[in-house]
Order: structure tokens, then C-alpha cells, then sequence
């Protein structure tokens, strides 16, 4: 048997850790002294306190953990659980990474405002194309509620277009509407431009529909990924709101070029317009 010193050293834990994990009953010693109270440990026991430390680095409380090791949890089910909480991890910090590119972007626009040149925003009419699409919701139109829908719709698209045998003829085009559901929700199309007829869509995930042309939109040019996009959008807004115009709906973003890294990606905004 191990004093409770040596059993700590062998489980890399602290003493302290034990005696905490014996008084709730989670790591009784195999004995303890009657006269002395020492307690002492077998090392058939660094087993139980394994899974106790792998289950609460997992992130489970220590009530949760007893319950789990009194039904006896197999190595399989501690692995799958493992591989869970692996991309629970994995996806909170992309979230985490998303949000940091999203404050420093605001912090640009802070430290921009006053600042921000609109002399780069073009005028002009945006012809109508076809278009194949899928839709989703996003919860609003902020950078991320839109990305993580997005994403997925290209995705979903593009392998529906190839097992369809329909070839993209042109730029992806994302356009935005207000969604049934309110509260701020935003319908989303991911849409690339195609030469099928409109009956190509049916049978399969995706739908052909025309875009209608727009007579006057306001345009900019974003250089870098679409997490950034808030300085650029608001280049539009000063522009438009210094001019003789009035926003006609969600600007349309037509990806121009979109290499493999989203901060080479070139992406084009194209605000309707109409007259005051």
C-alpha cells in the first residue's frame, strides 16, 4: 500500500486533491488507520483515479464523474467521449479565433471613423444572372451568424452541382433577404452563377432562379476574409448616406477571386439603390 503522499506522486495529483476526492466519496482510501487517520492507497486504485482526472478534464463536474464511474464506464466509452469534447474544444476556439478577427475588424473601424475614404465606391447597374442557390437562416447579419451558415451552403452546393453535372459559369454571388421568421433573422443564398436551364434544379438539393438586374447599385471592393467585412461595409454606408441615394435592400457580395486563403479572397459589394 501507498501513504497518501506516495500515492499522489504516483497519480501526479495533490494530496490536498485527495483528501477532497475522499470526503465526497469519489476516491475512498483502501485504509485508513483507526488511531492515526493516515490514509493509504492500493495501486489498483490509480486506475479509478485516472478516469476520475481524464472525466473532469473533460469537462464534466465531479458529480457527473461519480455517476459515471459507478455505471462503470468502459475504456471505449471514455474514448468516444474523449473525441467528443475534442471537437466541442476544436470548435470553441475557431469561435474564439472568429471573434478576435471580428473585434480587431470593429477596432479598425473605431480607429477609422472620420477617416474612411468612400472615393474607391463606384457607381453602376448590375445585369441580371442565373443562378443555382441554397438557403439558410442566420440569426442576423452579423459576421458570426453569417459565416457559420454560409460556410456549410457552399459546401452542400457545389457537391449537389457536381453530382447533378452542373458546371458553375461564373462568380459565387451571396444575397440576403429579411427572414419570415423576424427578430432580426436573415435569409441567406449562397448562389453561384450557372448556364443550366431552370429545370436543372429539380430532382435535386439545389434550385436555378434568375436574379434580377439592379438599375443603380452602389459598389466597393473588399480585400481579405469576409470576417472583416465591417470596415468595408461601412465605407458603402457613408458613402451612401453623404449621397443622393438611399439604401434599397442588403448589399448582394460577389466573390471575385477565392483562393484557398480567405485573406487573399476578393469579394465585391453591391448596394441597390434607390432616389431619395
Amino acid at each position: 500500500m501507498f501513504t497518501i503522499g506516495d500515492f499522489a506522486r504516483h497519480g501526479r495529483v495533490s494530496v490536498r486533491m485527495l483528501r477532497h476526492y475522499d470526503a465526497i466519496g469519489l476516491l475512498r482510501p483502501a485504509r485508513t488507520d483507526p488511531f492515526t487517520g493516515y490514509r493509504h492507497y492500493e495501486a489498483a486504485q490509480l486506475a479509478r483515479l485516472n478516469r476520475v482526472i481524464a472525466l473532469k478534464d473533460l469537462g464534466f463536474t465531479l458529480e457527473q464523474v461519480q455517476q459515471i464511474l459507478d455505471d462503470k464506464v468502459s475504456t471505449d466509452e471514455l474514448r468516444g467521449m474523449l473525441r467528443l469534447r475534442h471537437a466541442e474544444l476544436e470548435a470553441a476556439m475557431a469561435a474564439a479565433a472568429a471573434r478576435l478577427v471580428q473585434v480587431e475588424a470593429r477596432l479598425r473601424t473605431i480607429e477609422s471613423e472620420g477617416h474612411m475614404p468612400t472615393n474607391d465606391v463606384v457607381v453602376k447597374s448590375v445585369p441580371a444572372v442565373r443562378v443555382a442557390e441554397l438557403t439558410g437562416v442566420a440569426a442576423s447579419f452579423g459576421p458570426e451568424n453569417i459565416g457559420p451558415v454560409i460556410q456549410p451552403l457552399y459546401g452542400r452546393l457545389f457537391a449537389a452541382l457536381e453530382a447533378a453535372g452542373v458546371t458553375p459559369a461564373g462568380p459565387g454571388i451571396t444575397y440576403y433577404e429579411d427572414a419570415p421568421e423576424g427578430d432580426g433573422a436573415v435569409l441567406v443564398h449562397a448562389a453561384v452563377v450557372v448556364s443550366a436551364a431552370a429545370s436543372a434544379g429539380e430532382g435535386h438539393d439545389f434550385s436555378i432562379v434568375d436574379l434580377p438586374a439592379v438599375e443603380r447599385a452602389a459598389t466597393v471592393v473588399h480585400r481579405g476574409s469576409m470576417e472583416r467585412i465591417v470596415p468595408t461595409a461601412q465605407v458603402l454606408a457613408r458613402w451612401v448616406d453623404d449621397s443622393e441615394y438611399r439604401s434599397a435592400g442588403y448589399p448582394r457580395e460577389v466573390n471575385l477571386e477565392c483562393p484557398e486563403d480567405p485573406e487573399q479572397w476578393v469579394t465585391e459589394l453591391q448596394e441597390p439603390l434607390a432616389t431619395r
